[in-house]
Order: structure tokens, then sequence, then C-alpha cells
């Protein structure tokens, strides 16, 4: 497997790996295609460029707000009649779903990559995937770590650290997130 399937595939990705000179290719496009986007007042605009960060095209029901940012791209798909809110950081090289419906609040925080406890791996990257269910809603500052799937119909209160899954239609928050109550 080349390093962007092993990087789908989650685990461990050596800081030595020779590929990775491929993955830093993509991160500086991101980064210059993340500056125009930044720079645009115009929604159509922005989901045309993160449409090219992505390599995939955003649908026209689907509303992202800049500022955002993204490490890679590549590993992030998006459906329809998402809503993104200003300030969203979406580390994705673990990769990164995100079903319809979604709302996704400001300075929210998706992050696939982690690092080995081992001090002398460290600068390896451990990769576990996030999926974003149908009609979640993700409030305001939560933050979702690796490995994490958010279950459809759930909300994540703001300022929330999820940590775990959180199961369908029920409400979690707090640091760590927490259940709080099922959603009827």
């Amino acid at each position: 497997m080349n390093i962007f399937e092993r990087m789908r595939a989650g685990g461990i990705i050596p800081h030595t790996d020779p590929q990775w000179a491929e993955v830093w290719e993509i991160v500086n496009q991101t980064i210059v295609l993340s500056a125009k986007l930044n720079a645009s007042g115009n929604v159509e605009e922005i989901r045309a460029i993160l449409s090219e960060i992505l390599g995939q095209s955003i649908d026209p029901s689907t509303t992202v707000l800049a500022p955002f940012s993204t490490n890679f791209g590549k590993h992030t798909t998006i459906g329809k009649n998402v809503f993104i809110n200003h300030g969203c950081s979406f580390l994705d090289l673990g990769g990164i779903t995100i079903e319809d419906d979604v709302l996704i609040g400001p300075q929210v925080k998706l992050v696939t990559e982690n690092h080995p406890v081992d001090p002398g791996n460290r600068k390896s990257l451990d990769l576990k995937s996030i999926h974003i269910e149908k009609n979640v809603w993700l409030g305001a500052g939560a933050i979702i770590l690796p490995g994490v799937t958010v279950g459809e119909n759930s909300i994540v209160a703001a300022g929330a650290v999820v940590t775990k899954d959180v199961p369908s239609n029920t409400i979690v928050g707090g640091v760590p997130a927490r259940f709080i109550k099922k959603i009827d």
C-alpha cells in the first residue's frame, strides 16, 4: 500500500517513511489554496476552492464560512446540506467523513492525528478516522479526537472534547464528553 492508503487504513505512519515527500507536496498545495479560500468573501468561491483542496465537488447545498483550515484536505468527504461555521479546523490525514445535514459550529476542531507515547517514536503519526453521521450538530468549540464516530441525530455541546464514540440520538458534553440525555 502507498502512504495515502496506509493513512486511510489508520495506525502508525513512521516519521522516517520515504513516501512523506508525496504528502508534503499536497500539504504545500493545500497551504496555497487555503490562503485563497480564506481571502475570499464569497461563499460560492469558498466552495469551489474547498472542492479543489478536497479533490471532490462540494454540493451547492453545503456552506463553509471562512476562515477554514485543513492541513491536507484530500482525506475529507463532505455530504449535502452541511453547514460549517467560521474558524473550523480539520486535521484529516487519518480521514474525515461528514454525512448529510450536519451543522458544525464555529471553532470546531476535527483531529484524526495523534502521536505515539514512546519518546523515541513520537514524531511518527498515529492516525484514526473520524465519522460524523447524518443530522449531527457539533456545538461551538467542540473538539472531536481521533477514532470517534458521532452517531446520527446527536448533539455535541459547545466546548466538549469527544474522546469516545457518541451513540445516535444522544446529547454529550463536557471534558471529556459524557452522556447528558437521549433525544426522543
